[in-house]
């Protein structure tokens, strides 16, 4: 049961009775196992690419570095030629045991050569990493998911593209976020704007609620190069063993500017950015808009 996404007839019967129209139950018209569920997030990214296309003028292309039929697609000159903003999210379980290739990283670092470029990463959350089980079901409690199990670990790919490339960030734990009291939405982030010259987070309060997100840690190597933008309140309603420890707040967005032989930007967001299957409001599409003009 870990380390795997849920089955859709699994999400239906969690989330009753959200998923029960015709359109997500009907077995002829939805795949009710692993494949289905992946699906509502191919869904949810579409409101990201209208607002970007209107934005821009382009549309954006999705691409799976390996579909469902098991056909690869590293990457290299066909997803890098003619873009200028790469998003990378990491839904990669561990055990799956994805890394990026020596190629794959070489070509993202000949696109960050170039002007204008933009690199967004997005490993996704990492539940259970203690052999503790006691731990474990203290991290379980704290999110409060029933669909994710004790264990879910994501990210080996993304986390392998980052060490490459000398970003110092990792993704750890899976944070529930304080919402703004007698509502399901997120407490507004604690931006420092002193920090985000380039505007990223220009008229943006909140990000998105999810039960389960990651702390974008920087790592020592080259800390200095790292700037945390903005920083999520953390549900202490739910003991967790990172608030044990004194933490009130996790990492939401870190921004690593040019520099190094570096033309271009790194952001470290997870995918729930960019989605609305957890909702979006104005606050979030200022932030896609901000992305799509920052250059």
């Amino acid at each position: 049961m870990d380390n795997r996404f849920s089955t859709m007839t699994e999400v239906r019967r969690v989330l009753w009775p959200g998923y029960e129209s015709p359109q997500w139950a009907d077995p002829l018209r939805f795949q009710q196992g692993i494949a289905g569920s992946l699906e509502l997030f191919f869904w949810a990214w579409v409101k990201f690419q209208e607002v970007i296309e209107e934005v821009t003028g382009n549309k954006v292309p999705m691409f799976q570095r390996v579909d469902q039929a098991g056909f690869p697609l590293p990457l290299d000159e066909r997803v890098l030629a003619d873009a200028d903003t790469l998003l990378v999210f990491g839904l990669d379980h561990n055990v799956t045991e994805q890394v990026a290739a020596p190629e794959e990283i070489e070509a993202v670092r000949a696109f960050l050569e170039r002007e204008g470029t933009c690199l967004v990463m997005g490993p996704h959350h990492d539940v259970g990493h203690s052999p503790d089980l006691d731990e474990r079901a203290l991290e379980y409690a704290h999110h409060g998911d029933a669909l994710v199990p004790r264990q879910q670990r994501f990210g080996g790919y993304t986390r392998s593209l980052m060490k490459g490339l000398g970003i110092p960030v990792e993704n750890r734990w899976g944070l529930r976020p304080a919402v703004v009291e007698g509502t399901n939405r997120s407490a507004p982030l604690t931006v420092m704007a002193d920090l985000d010259t380039r505007g990223w987070l220009t008229g943006v309060q909140s990000f998105n609620f999810h039960m389960h997100l990651p702390h974008y840690a920087v790592t020592p190597e080259d800390s200095r190069s790292a700037r945390v933008l903005a920083k999520q309140p953390i549900d202490r309603t739910r003991p967790h063993p990172f608030t044990n420890a004194g933490n009130t707040e996790f990492n939401a967005l870190v921004w690593i500017p040019p520099g190094d032989g570096r033309a271009g930007d790194v952001l470290v967001a997870d995918s729930t950015n960019f989605s609305t299957l957890f909702g979006a409001d104005e606050s979030l599409v200022r932030f896609w808009k901000n992305l799509a003009t920052a250059h």
